[in-house]
């Protein structure tokens, strides 16, 4: 409560005349008011930190506050579209409405895209939501997307090798591509091995940059343990 609170306070005091007089224009930590960071940092912790549709839409909303309270920062859209995305994986409702949710969570990457947001993440995501529409409908939507989620990693990678994330999002894509397609279990391990090396070199540039997907890595390549393990006992 005293996290929104703080959110419409510092919402209030930007818009206010000598705010709008004064506010420079320039880069987005000049632009945040006092608090803006923390409060920042503590809702992207939130987002991490919870698997709930509800909460994650609640969380997105607020991060469009936070874009409002500093207009310059790409960050907030960028948390807002992913906190979106999350909560499609998530929800139970039907196709239409993820569709329309991921809708939001393309503009929100639009925004970030505008205000100069880090190209090879802003991919990345853009990859993970192409996943996240074609998961609504596998058979129908697969042979459109999943070429558009590579086209996204490449070039992501062409900017950026060293992001994780990047071999986090491709391995997802082979595991959950049928096996005759060349995808399958088989053929994503040896990427999320790979996510993983560059999870442990991996440094965001800054405390509130991206730097999600070594959780779910890690739950991934458990399963790989389980599953060898099992196969070992029979």
């Amino acid at each position: 409560m005293k996290t929104s609170l703080l959110f419409f306070a510092l919402l209030a005091a930007s818009l206010t005349p000598a705010a709008a007089q004064t506010q420079p224009k320039t880069t987005a930590a000049q632009a945040a008011p006092a608090g803006y960071h923390d409060m920042l940092a503590a809702t992207i912790q939130d987002i991490m930190s919870t698997g709930d549709a509800v909460q994650l839409k609640e969380l997105a909303s607020k991060m469009e506050r936070a874009a409002a309270v500093a207009p310059q920062d790409w960050l907030p859209r960028y948390y807002q579209s992913y906190a979106l995305l999350i909560a499609t994986f998530q929800s139970k409702e039907d196709g239409d409405v993820k569709d329309k949710q991921l809708d939001q969570a393309e503009t929100a990457l639009q925004q970030a895209r505008k205000l100069g947001g880090d190209k090879s993440e802003l991919l990345v995501l853009q990859a993970y939501i192409y996943q996240a529409r074609l998961s609504i409908s596998p058979m129908m939507r697969s042979m459109q997307l999943s070429p558009k989620v590579n086209e996204a990693l490449a070039a992501a990678k062409e900017l950026n090798p060293g992001n994780p994330r990047i071999y986090l999002v491709q391995a997802n894509n082979l595991y959950f591509t049928p096996k005759m397609f060349g995808g399958g279990a088989e053929a994503a391990k040896p990427v999320y091995d790979e996510a993983k090396a560059r999870y442990a070199a991996f440094r965001p540039a800054t405390p509130l940059a991206p730097s999600w997907g070594e959780r779910q890595l890690m739950g991934r390549l458990k399963q790989y343990e389980t599953a060898a393990s099992t196969q070992a006992s029979k």
